[in-house]
């Protein structure tokens, strides 16, 4: 196992089930066992990477990885994270402002591109020089964002209902097979 300290990474994930009302989103932020294609190489967080951002952190939670795009944290109560045996789950209390009610709107139609996360100092494993397992990092901040992510089980969702424990996979499923139809391009 390798310790690479101080290097910021980025990793983004797919996947918005609208539903409901209200400012609060749901979702999954980083799934846990399931590879993702980078330039490169494969790479997957192992079950519970990321249970320390769980434990007392302050972790942000931004659009577009943007520190000027604020919209919660741990530390205000605005942001709650939850170690799953299946992934890294969040709850996010929008703010009532316009950048809040813009994101829940976008959520809510399905426009948005998933959910992404910053970290560093992986402690991580590589499997010959295609496959990297990251056995825990140090989680700085997840975001909400337009773009296309590399890890398709990810999603964000407004909630209208009670925060349930696990995820429909059925729906992630086919939200999966329809992100890689789009980016194969296949008909």
């Amino acid at each position: 196992m390798t310790l690479a300290r101080g290097i910021s990474e980025t990793r983004f994930s797919a996947g918005i089930m609208p539903a409901g009302d209200g400012l609060i989103l749901k979702g999954l932020a980083v799934p846990y066992g399931k590879p993702a294609q980078l330039p490169g190489f494969s790479e997957q967080f192992a079950p519970h990477a990321l249970r320390a951002a769980c434990e007392g952190q302050d972790i942000l939670a931004l659009q577009d990885h943007d520190m000027g795009k604020l919209l919660g944290r741990t530390r205000s109560g605005t942001l709650a994270l939850h170690d799953q045996p299946d992934g890294l789950h969040f709850t996010l209390s929008l703010p009532d402002t316009e950048r809040g009610r813009e994101v829940y709107a976008l959520a809510k139609r399905g426009d948005l591109g998933g959910v992404s996360v910053g970290f560093s100092d992986p402690a991580d494993e590589w499997q010959g020089r295609e496959n990297r397992i990251i056995h825990s990092a140090r989680l700085h901040e997840i975001s909400i964002i337009s773009a296309h992510p590399a890890y398709g089980e990810t999603f964000v969702e407004p909630r209208s209902r009670p925060v349930v424990d696990s995820v429909d996979l059925a729906t992630v499923r086919a939200r999966e097979i329809e992100i890689l139809r789009l980016q194969c391009d296949f008909s």
